[in-house]
């Protein structure tokens, strides 16, 4: 057990840049599709939850999350848990990754993936809506890769979004979500809202509104008509339309069609080149298969470091 490599958060993050990341999320949409299984057992308000993911060629990964809500009153962390990856040639254990650094990346990188390939290459303005722990990767990921771009933020709490701008300097406060919403030219969204806070009468054309916060069928980021004036993808068909309010209500209502839902990251060559004239609307939805995609990207970082 003491060859396998246990890969914490700060060495694992000192290895990574965002770029290279999403282009390793790409490459590992042109294997074969990934067989996922989710796996939830309960002691009252305690979760234990295990996401497991098979891509032919890459690995196996099981990433376990532990959420104990009552560990915030004790000063703990509420959530914590371990990826454990695979070979795929006989199964034997690889590497344990650190869980945090998993999912930071994943969720960022998966947003990033979207942007990059959808959203104005010299986009401006940068609109982050929501200021917990999510944001603060988007801050550090848009910084990154659009470094001509002044990133905002907007969270109903204003003064949530104010300590988070003090944590990274050169961000600034959207006191106004509607105005912020129509100057920017990429939108992240990123606060778990139940009903939509971005209405499609904001957007404008050449705009890109990328959301990740809605997980759950009662969840919703954006309005129908959002979803209407838009292009609309996602990053996987089998994790969004079937299982989050995003998509799942306007397709039960009739709003949209399956088939307005153009493409995910298995068809990445269908994503077009941006276009001035069209808002393009991106759904993060997450999944297992991104889990190990992320953590044979740390994984293959750390052995290229020895």
């Amino acid at each position: 057990m003491s060859s396998i490599p246990i890969i914490g958060f700060d060495e694992g993050e000192s290895l990574l840049d965002w770029l290279s990341f999403a282009e390793g999320l790409a490459a590992g949409h042109n294997l074969p599709k990934a067989e996922i299984g989710d796996t939830f057992l309960y002691r009252d308000q305690d979760t234990l939850l295990s996401r497991s993911a098979w891509i032919d060629g890459m690995g196996l990964a099981v990433k376990t999350a532990n959420i104990f809500p009552g560990n915030h009153d004790a000063g703990k962390p509420m959530i914590n848990g371990s990826v454990c990856l695979y070979s795929d040639q006989d199964g034997t254990l690889e590497a344990l990754v650190d869980f945090h650094l998993v999912t930071k990346w994943k969720t960022a990188g998966d947003t990033l993936l979207g942007a990059l390939r959808l959203a104005n290459p010299d986009s401006r303005e940068v609109l982050i809506v929501g200021a917990g722990t999510v944001a603060a990767s988007l801050i550090e990921c848009f910084n990154a890769t659009y470094p001509q771009a002044q990133i905002r933020i907007w969270n109903r709490t204003q003064s949530k979004a104010e300590e988070l701008t003090k944590a990274y300097p050169g961000t600034e406060v959207v006191p106004d979500l509607e105005a912020g919403v129509r100057a920017a030219d990429i939108i992240v969204t990123c606060t778990m809202s139940s009903s939509p806070v971005i209405l499609g009468d904001w957007l404008r054309p050449g705009q890109h509104l990328n959301m990740i916060g809605a997980y759950r069928p009662d969840m919703r980021e954006a309005d129908d008509k959002a979803l209407q004036v838009s292009r609309i993808y996602c990053d996987s068909f089998d994790t969004t339309l079937d299982h989050i309010g995003e998509f799942k209500t306007p397709l039960a209502e009739g709003v949209i069609q399956r088939s307005d839902v153009l493409a995910d990251f298995y068809g990445l060559s269908a994503f077009p080149a941006f276009n001035p004239d069209e808002i393009t609307l991106f759904k993060n939805g997450g999944g297992a298969h991104l889990d190990l995609m992320t953590s044979h990207h740390i994984l293959q970082k750390w052995k290229a470091s020895r």
